[in-house]
């Protein structure tokens, strides 16, 4: 409860400033549709009026809140119309982009602590490769590999392996030059083998800093894959959602997408902290 209380007590506060905010942002249409019927609302009508419009600027919490059991608890889930399809497409690219990120990263992370050529050269890139916006080479990633013939999951797949290598690199960088002069020169003194001090000090030392380093790299390996989506003029997928919406004033789809996509990205962070307690506790590191 020490820790619950604090959480609901946020979370109670930023939905009473979401419906104070959806009024404030309404009301000016509903205002105009009065004059226009020469009716004048009185205050309880134009806060009923701002929470129930069909194109809000800014729906209310109540009225996601029934899109997400209209389009989740009430649709098949392998109907197109099925919040948890769309759920489940934009996972699929998700979780491959983010293995791949991760597995790239990590390469990369262990050329660049044991090989000093790559840590002049492969580590500055990596940097800048950051600065790129991925909106803009979103559309360039797709257009080449619809070129080669690749086109469906892999390339949404590889934009979301692009945000997420980046963390896992840095955080692996990190982690396997944690450990201090004296653990290292004692692996000396024990004549262990470049191999042996890898895989008994610098692996095990990197850990808290790889898992820390793969939940910020899953939520990027998500917007990757949502950003992904909508170049590609993709018809299911969370980005197709939210590009729907968009292309509709359909900002209760929109708002509806986004909390999914919220809630998708909270349960893998939540699965990777769980494998991290039981991964740490079991080397005796919690």
């Amino acid at each position: 409860m020490r820790n619950v209380i604090p959480i609901l007590t946020v979370v109670g506060l930023l939905i009473l400033i979401w419906y104070g905010a959806a009024v404030a942002l309404n009301a000016q249409w509903a205002r105009d549709v009065a004059a226009r019927a020469d009716k004048t609302l009185t205050v309880s009508e134009l806060v009923a009026d701002t929470w129930s419009q069909d194109k809000p600027k800014l729906p209310a919490p109540h009225q996601v809140g029934a899109e997400l059991w209209k389009t989740t608890v009430m649709k098949k889930v392998t109907s197109k119309r099925s919040l948890v399809y769309h759920t489940w497409v934009t996972f699929s690219a998700t979780f491959l982009g983010f293995v791949m990120g991760t597995g790239l990263g990590t390469l990369l992370a262990v050329g660049i602590v044991f090989n000093r050529t790559m840590d002049m050269s492969v580590m500055p890139w990596v940097i800048a490769s950051q600065t790129i916006p991925i909106l803009a080479i979103a559309p360039m990633i797709i257009v080449v590999l619809n070129a080669v013939g690749l086109s469906g999951l892999l390339p949404k797949a590889i934009i979301s392996m692009y945000l997420s290598f980046f963390p896992v690199v840095v955080g692996m960088v990190k982690g396997l030059r944690s450990p201090d002069q004296m653990q290292l020169d004692q692996m000396r003194t024990w004549n262990a083998s470049g191999w042996q001090t890898f895989w008994k000090l610098r692996l095990p030392s990197s850990m808290p800093y790889f898992f820390t380093s793969l939940k910020v790299g899953v939520a990027a390996s998500l917007v990757g894959a949502i950003v992904g989506e909508m170049p590609t003029g993709a018809v299911a997928g969370l980005g197709a959602r939210l590009l729907a919406g968009s292309y509709y004033g359909q900002t209760v789809q929109i708002w509806s997408a986004l909390l999914m996509a919220a809630a998708l990205a909270a349960l893998m962070v939540g699965l990777i902290g769980l494998v991290q307690r039981l991964t740490l506790k079991r080397m005796g590191m919690a």
